[in-house]
């Protein structure tokens, strides 16, 4: 089994792009919902490092978003419980996937977590700064202070590109990026 991990900037399209692959993705974010919705015991654990801000089960991204922007130890605290279980639901995902030629890993901290092995072949995934601000500033629970935080856990994005196989622009269209995904399939199946 080939493992293609996608990385670059929040909102440069990393997981339209996963879907548009064909084969079978591990969403890190969707899989992260589903922990706060379903988990009892990610609850247990966040409550327990957090009882100023984490009250009721499920966790709403409310109390998540009030615990990150309160204080920066807190994003820590969530990340070390939350990507534990996310490595756990990854491996689960690559058992079940074994047999594919290909999986997608749409993880947005893969190389910080070191999520990646070093036969993954990784694609970063490049966007103009003002479409990915555009986009960012459309979604629900926008948040430019929670955003910063966030993207202080990130690697600097040229040192993401540079350790990448292959580069994608995306502008957005769909339309471009089909090609280089035809164009990266051929080359490493």
């Amino acid at each position: 089994m080939i493992r293609v991990g996608l990385v670059g900037d929040i909102g440069s399209g990393k997981s339209f792009l996963a879907k548009k692959f064909g084969y079978p993705v591990f969403n890190a974010d969707h899989e992260v919902a589903k922990l706060y919705k379903k988990e009892k015991k990610v609850f247990s654990k966040l409550k327990k490092e957090l009882p100023k801000y984490i009250f009721s089960f499920p966790i709403t991204k409310e109390e998540i978003s009030k615990a990150i922007l309160a204080n920066e130890k807190n994003l820590k605290k969530i990340v070390k419980i939350v990507h534990n279980e996310i490595r756990k639901k990854m491996l689960l995902f690559l058992r079940r996937n074994k047999s594919k030629k290909l999986v997608i890993l749409d993880i947005p901290l893969l190389l910080e977590n070191k999520l990646n092995s070093k036969k993954d072949i990784i694609i970063f995934i490049k966007s103009k700064k003002s479409q990915i601000n555009k986009r960012l500033k459309k979604r629900k629970n926008f948040n430019q202070k929670l955003l910063n935080k966030f993207k202080k856990l990130q690697l600097p994005l040229d040192y993401k590109s540079r350790k990448s196989d292959f580069i994608i622009k995306n502008d957005f269209t769909g339309k471009s990026v089909k090609k280089d995904i035809k164009v990266i399939l051929k080359k490493i199946l």
